[in-house]
């Protein structure tokens, strides 16, 4: 076995241990989480809420007039922030998509699936779901005894609750998500005047059902059988990956006993068996099994480990955030080659993404020659070639434009060469260009159109075209 195949991990698909096999196709059965509190539920809080804000909100924020976050597809706009992407800037916006998979290959790499575990929309709106769920039905043994129990008008009016706030939250999401596409005040007014647009109404209760389906039932299936990253992430694992583990060797053999009780006396590991940490577990593996794809990383587990540790008197860290090496006695490499890459290539894209960026004139032009007529000749023997210029002022600010050309001796422009535009304007401008057959010692010159801002130096922009005249 090769030394790159010994550092891959394999993940195992553990089977409950009542059955022999696990059936793709078995009916699910319902996980009823237990809320726990803790270091790591902290952080999920201080990442998830300002993810949750930061969508909710954004759209609402105006930035010199505009929406501070709207893809105008109609108007081939992108606005970001004060940033307007065009069409001709889609390849930046490719590059920054690549960047960010590079971003997320690193951190999975060292940190294994964080990303998951704690800013996953999935993660974070079923989080959000099941406060909801605790709050209106009770904690994880009142939701069992709830669901077992008959149809009462208390259970009609806790499922009633539930239900119509997670429609309401669904709601919110889907008219978000569209009004980041279409206006989010015009979107909303719209939707208040019951004046809706067909295709606005149809995407937002689109997104709103595809948002109740997946954080109200669905949960724990989209991580586990919809999601590829959970597929994909063995090939980024390494025996250095910090993962969420639970030390067997301290833990076992596992088994109840008294807190007064001398456990390693009587033959017992740490671990007193009282099953917390598959109860909070949102996907309901048991992290006791070995690593899992199913595990998502959110550190719930570390905190209800650490609770009953606490109540025992035992050190922290039965489970824990740890890696392979570590677990075997080893020590974590934290500075490895696969990182180092990693650092290197993300240090050189985005060198290249903000230089492009900062270094990019917001202004294009396009030339377009006459496809029906080469050229034309005049009654003085001079002849013309026929362009259209297409103009975008992709700068916010409106500008007065001055169009020339060079590499074409003494030629002359037939037509208006001043023009204003406002601040993302496209003009089409028809012009004419002279010259006399004598000053041109080829059939077709090769010649350049500019466009220069009259009161902006910097903003200029070139073109190549050429010129013919008659053989």
């Amino acid at each position: 076995m090769s030394k790159s195949e010994k550092d891959l991990i394999d993940l195992q698909e553990v089977a409950p241990a009542e059955v022999g096999e696990v059936d793709l196709y078995q009916r699910r059965e319902r996980i009823y989480t237990r809320k726990v509190e803790g270091y790591f539920q902290k952080v999920r809080l201080y990442t998830g809420w300002p993810l949750l804000l930061g969508y909710f909100l954004l759209p609402w924020i105006n930035l010199n007039g505009q929406q501070s976050v709207l893809f105008d597809l109609p108007e081939r706009k992108f606005h970001i922030l004060g940033l307007t992407l065009w069409p001709q800037d889609f390849p930046m916006l490719a590059f920054l998509l690549i960047i960010a998979a590079y971003l997320l290959f690193a951190v999975t790499t060292f940190a294994g699936r964080i990303w998951c575990g704690y800013t996953c929309p999935q993660t974070v709106w079923t989080t959000m779901f099941m406060w909801v769920e605790q709050k209106t039905e009770g904690s994880r043994n009142q939701r069992i005894k709830l669901d077992k129990a008959p149809m009462s008008l208390q259970k009609f009016s806790k499922k009633f609750m539930k239900h119509a706030a997670w429609l309401f939250i669904a709601f919110m999401t889907g008219l978000t998500f569209v009004g980041y596409f279409y206006g989010i005040r015009e979107l909303a007014v719209d939707f208040a005047t019951a004046q809706v647009a067909g295709w606005a109404l149809f995407w937002t209760l689109f997104f709103t059902v595809a948002t109740y389906v997946n954080a109200a039932y669905m949960r724990e299936q989209v991580c586990k059988y919809m999601c590829p990253y959970a597929r994909f992430q063995a090939v980024m694992f390494d025996q250095d990956t910090l993962i969420v583990s639970y030390d067997k060797t301290r833990g076992e053999p596992r088994g109840s006993r008294k807190k007064s009780a001398d456990h390693k006396a009587e033959g017992l590991g740490d671990c007193i068996d009282c099953e917390l940490c598959v109860q909070v577990c949102p996907t309901g593996i048991d992290i006791r099994d070995g690593l899992q794809y199913e595990c998502i990383g959110c550190a719930l587990c570390i905190d209800a480990c650490n609770s009953v540790m606490d109540k025992m008197d035992y050190p922290r860290g039965l489970v824990r955030y740890t890696s392979e090496h570590e677990l075997a006695g080893g020590t974590t490499h934290w500075i490895r080659p696969r990182i180092i890459g990693y650092v290197v290539v993300l240090t050189i894209m985005i060198g290249v993404f903000a230089y492009n960026m900062f270094s990019r004139i917001p202004l294009e032009l396009t030339i377009i020659r006459d496809r029906n007529q080469l050229y034309v000749t005049t009654d003085t023997g001079a002849v013309d070639n026929i362009y259209t210029l297409q103009l975008v002022n992709m700068d916010p600010e409106s500008h007065v434009f001055n169009i020339s050309v060079s590499g074409l001796p003494q030629a002359e422009i037939i037509g208006e060469t001043e023009h204003r535009l406002n601040g993302g304007e496209v003009r089409s401008i028809s012009l004419r260009l002279r010259a006399e057959p004598d000053s041109l010692d080829r059939p077709s010159t090769e010649f350049e159109f500019q466009a220069r801002a009259s009161d902006d130096e910097a903003l200029h922009v070139s073109h190549e075209s050429r010129f013919v005249k008659p053989l």
